[in-house]
């Protein structure tokens, strides 16, 4: 076994893969970059050495830099995690031939499996279902019906060169697929100068559903169940599940032999993932194979009991698996939701920054160690309260991860833990994932890749919020603010006759963005350390456990236990429960009817400046004063966790003024330009 092993990445995965290490008695070594000189993976490892410049082009992605690591430290092996090089067939060939071990599968099975033709060729002589299709130029139509007729319908008739929708038809039918054909060759022809066509099987309402598979240096291999990764938005996972709730134990059967084969084809020693397309009647058909650990592994180790980095290690040393296919057990449901610095109202821009709060729900379970018999909850990160989210990396915060008895004992498991989960500082998607929790679909298990899109068209927003007691966010701040009327009136040294009366009748007062007020008359009395909620004619009895300075608070109502977030801002109380966020003011039944009578304060109107909408580094300015532009023009590119955002202009006008230079870095709502 390893002595000392280097960990050439950052972030949550590096932290995950010391966490291992140090239990197995393995020393560990970090690199890291100028940004990351006080992350919490350097602090965590044994050493540390320092790698290069921020962007990772210049850091963790320059082999030279990390093999000259690992011999100035003595590192006998390097684990990837995952991004970055994991997947880099010459880092793995380069490390090997310096002598040190990479902890992953050798060098040629990444390159097999790195090339989509040849992996799908591998994938085809392995025995592994591959998508139908007829890739050779069809000359006519009718040639286009017989194809369609052998491989099967529903087919899909796509342009060679096609993109953004054009020269796509899907055909269900002879009349379909003739027509659809010359559609396509037509569309082709006039759009991309093209007129190839080729048909492929189409796989109606799929499904991205991944094998786990393990395999070692004699020979043997097992796959680790799946995991169900359907819901996704632009193609990033955002909730993966393990197992499925949609496919047969005759489907994870055969789809686990199946991947087994594939990996057993290119003597593949590691942890590592094959994916399938999976239609609505169970047909599943190859993708691609991942050769490293995913960024989802949590779930398999939660249901299967196996620490799969551990495995990773073991293999990587030369030792043989040490169990079968057979031994290995698939005990209850794991979810994990990909907690990232985006603001979901913001069309889900990047927010990096300070975690001026970092809060996580209570851990029950812990990564490389046992799974706890009723499950439980777990949070792998990489940051710490205080610390930055750099603009150079990609967005995650966290993984969240829970285990329960079953699918509902996860979602319940997981809505609460999101509740309690506290980031200030920056946004997160905290609520997006508790509003697809909370979805009716995803809660029947009803889903497939299209499930964001579809149920979210037009974006996200807090209209898309679900709540299904909105009258408990009232009188959650109205038991809050008499809790907080408590406290203060037991303040000393108050001017006697005029101590601080705490109340019983109140008014809540929620009011949005164009000013409408809704105001709800509530009682709230005191009682053996609970309260009594008086709201619409219906009594609650509601307690609060722990100290009345956390913002994540915790109760019963009614019996019932409850999780949400309570904060103190100004005049105002911010409750935050399943998603929904509202800010209710609790006042007196006068003081309520004076403030009706306040002029409502109109937000400014910011139409005549282009503000950054998230912080970034700005690449580009493309205008300059005295410019006239017209809607739909770029105006400027801001760069930011590895996307490149254009600000286009929303209409017609002149420039009056750049108040922003190229290379700055921005905060949100920055001006980066003024129109006339």
């Amino acid at each position: 076994m390893f002595k000392k092993i280097l960990i050439a990445n950052r972030g949550e995965i590096a932290c995950r893969v010391i966490k291992t290490a140090r239990k197995m008695g393995i020393a560990t070594v970090a690199v890291y970059s100028e940004a990351d000189r006080d992350a919490r993976h350097v602090e965590l490892a044994d050493e540390s050495v320092f790698i290069g410049a921020a962007p990772s082009r210049e850091s963790y992605l320059v082999m030279d830099k990390i093999i000259a690591a690992c011999k100035q430290t003595g590192a006998q092996a390097v684990h990837p995690g995952y991004g970055f090089l994991s997947e880099n067939e010459e880092f793995a060939r380069r490390v090997e031939e310096e002598g040190i071990t990479f902890i992953g599968p050798k060098h040629a099975s990444i390159a097999a499996m790195g090339d989509k033709i040849a992996s799908k060729k591998l994938a085809m002589a392995a025995k592994v279902n591959t998508i139908p299709g007829y890739n050779d130029v069809i000359e006519t139509p009718e040639s286009a019906v017989k194809i369609a007729k052998d491989i099967g319908y529903p087919v899909m008739i796509k342009a060679s060169a096609g993109g953004g929708g054009k020269g796509l038809r899907v055909a269900f039918n002879d009349k379909e697929a003739f027509e659809g054909f010359s559609s396509c060759r037509n569309e082709a022809k006039n759009s991309f100068g093209d007129d190839r066509v080729f048909i492929e099987k189409f796989v109606e309402e799929p499904r991205h559903i991944e094998i786990q598979v393990l395999g070692d240096a004699h020979g043997n291999c097992v796959y680790l169940h799946e995991r169900e990764c359907s819901i996704q938005r632009r193609h990033q996972k955002v909730i993966e599940e393990a197992p499925s709730p949609f496919i047969s134990e005759a489907t994870r059967k055969a789809m686990g032999e199946q991947a087994v084969a594939l990996a057993k084809a290119v003597n593949y020693q590691s942890a590592g993932t094959v994916e399938f397309v999976v239609g609505k009647d169970q047909s599943f058909y190859f993708l691609e194979m991942n050769t490293r650990l995913q960024v989802e592994h949590p779930v398999t180790e939660s249901i299967t009991g196996l620490d799969l980095v551990e495995q990773m290690i073991r293999v990587a040393a030369g030792e043989k698996l040490r169990f079968t296919q057979a031994q290995i057990p698939r005990r209850g449901w794991a979810m994990e939701c990909r907690i990232n610095a985006e603001d979901p109202f913001r069309n889900f821009l990047p927010s990096t920054g300070r975690l001026v709060k970092y809060q996580p729900p209570v851990q029950t379970m812990e990564s490389a160690m046992p799974v706890p018999e009723g499950g439980g909850v777990r949070v792998d990160t990489g940051v710490y309260e205080g610390g930055e989210i750099p603009m150079y990396y990609d967005s995650m915060i966290a993984k969240l991860i829970v285990h329960g008895l079953d699918r509902d004992d996860a979602i319940r498991k997981m809505r609460e833990a999101l509740n309690a989960f506290v980031i200030r500082g920056v946004s997160s998607n905290i609520p997006f994932q508790s509003a697809l929790l909370a979805h009716p679909k995803f809660v029947a298990g009803d889903f497939n890749t299209g499930f964001i899109a579809e149920n979210y068209p037009k974006g996200f927003s807090a209209a898309l919020v679900p709540h299904d007691d909105p009258g408990f966010l009232i009188l959650l701040a109205a038991a809050a603010h008499r809790r907080m009327r408590e406290r203060a009136s037991r303040i000393t040294g108050q001017l006697p006759g005029h101590e601080l009366q705490v109340g019983e009748d109140f008014v809540v007062v929620l009011a949005d963005e164009q000013g409408q007020r809704r105001q709800t008359p509530v009682r709230v009395t005191d009682g053996d350390g609970s309260y009594r909620v008086t709201l619409g004619g219906k009594t609650s009895k509601l307690r609060f456990a722990g100290p009345l300075r956390d913002i994540a608070v915790s109760g019963e109502i009614d019996g019932r236990p409850f999780f949400a977030q309570i904060e103190r801002i100004g005049l105002h109380y911010r409750i935050v429960h399943n998603g929904l966020q509202v800010n209710a003011r609790v006042l007196s039944a006068r003081a309520a009817e004076l403030e009706a009578l306040m002029p409502f304060k109109a937000p400014p109107d910011l139409s005549r400046f282009l503000l950054s909408p998230m912080p970034g580094l700005l690449v580009d300015v493309t205008v300059q004063p005295g410019q006239a532009v017209r809607a739909g023009e770029k105006l400027a590119v801001i760069e930011a966790m590895k996307m490149e955002n254009i600000l286009v202009a929303q209409q017609d006008g002149v420039v009056a003024k750049v108040s922003a230079s190229k290379g700055e870095s921005l905060a949100v709502d920055q001006i980066i330009l003024e129109f006339q």
